[in-house]
């Protein structure tokens, strides 16, 4: 009859149980993120400000922590379609949302089949950029005032194209309406394309986000003749605000993402980090610089509270100005 030893009955034991909880413990929440794939719907077409600068950051994430980020363009709906597509979603990180002002302006036109605070959960502000009327370098228009003198002298012939119902749409009808003048607008599903339909001579002109147009300025197949911003864009120090022009408002276009309400805290936290990293890279600053974007990273719950503000001032602007959805 043989006796066991306690003690090594004992270590025995413990090492079963150690492998038996280490089995049963889930792997941590980064490497759990790093084996999956994650889809960033874009709401917009591609070329447009928010495709550009959703290809920076998934290049950036996917190399830094060893994800595939596919970008997914969905326009159409004035947003709409990509849009509740994500808030459709698992909530599990796996589907994530570009979003800019359209998510915040569209509620103040009407009814939409989201809602901004209960439908999604924050991730970052990722960056801010300009908008800026464009006129063609072959325009007679050297100026805003050259621009709204023609349209005053023949209303309705002069024509302007963006997105319905979006910032941008509400920035050029507040100029419209400050300025007494009868421009026809022309709606598309972003700004790509309403660039390339300016430059094929079929509008007079555009309001755009700066990346949308950034290159045609420099290259100057584009002429800028004023800004919404509060300041003059250092990049372009010869083009006048709203403010300077007479117009009394001020708009920049954000661009953050979102995730499909009630993700995981650890997962939001993990997808913030990976998104403030990134923006900090190195290889990240130039590029976002030479699209005419400025890096903001606020992230979380201070996003939350700042895409609310803006639904509210948006919906009072759409009211107090008389503008109907498009």
């Amino acid at each position: 009859m043989s006796v066991k030893n306690p003690r090594v009955t004992h270590f025995a034991a413990l090492a079963a149980l150690v492998c038996a909880t280490l089995i049963a413990l889930p792997a941590p929440q980064v490497r759990a993120q790093s084996a999956r794939t994650i889809r960033l719907v874009v709401p917009y077409p591609p070329a447009s400000g928010p495709d550009i600068l959703s290809r920076v950051m998934a290049e950036s994430i996917g190399r830094a922590q060893g994800v595939t980020m596919l970008v997914e363009n969905r326009p159409g709906g004035a947003t709409a379609i990509g849009t509740e597509a994500v808030a459709r979603a698992a909530p599990d990180g796996g589907t994530i949302l570009l979003v800019a002002n359209s998510f915040v302006s569209n509620p103040g036109f009407k009814p939409q089949n989201y809602d901004v605070a209960r439908s999604f959960d924050p991730i970052c502000y990722l960056a801010s950029t300009p908008l800026v009327v464009v006129v063609p370098a072959a325009s007679p228009y050297k100026s805003i005032e050259e621009l709204l003198a023609a349209a005053r002298a023949r209303p309705g012939a002069l024509s302007y194209g963006t997105s319905p119902n979006s910032s941008l749409f509400v920035a050029f009808e507040v100029l419209k309406r400050a300025s007494r003048v009868d421009v026809t607008f022309v709606p598309f599903q972003g700004n790509a394309p309403a660039v390339s339909s300016l430059m094929g001579g079929h509008l007079s002109t555009v309001i755009a986000d700066d990346p949308s147009v950034v290159s045609h300025l420099k290259s100057g197949t584009l002429r800028g003749l004023v800004t919404a911003s509060g300041k003059r864009i250092p990049t372009l120090p010869e083009v006048r605000t709203f403010k300077e022009a007479g117009i009394n408002y001020e708009v920049d276009i954000f661009y953050g993402v979102v995730a499909p309400a009630k993700t995981p805290p650890d997962t939001l936290r993990h997808l913030q980090d990976w998104f403030g990293v990134s923006l900090k890279a190195p290889e990240v600053q130039p590029k976002l610089a030479m699209q005419g974007l400025f890096p903001v990273g606020l992230c979380g719950a201070p996003f939350g509270d700042y895409m609310r503000r803006l639904v509210e001032e948006y919906t009072r602007i759409v009211r107090e100005a008389g503008l109907s959805s498009q």
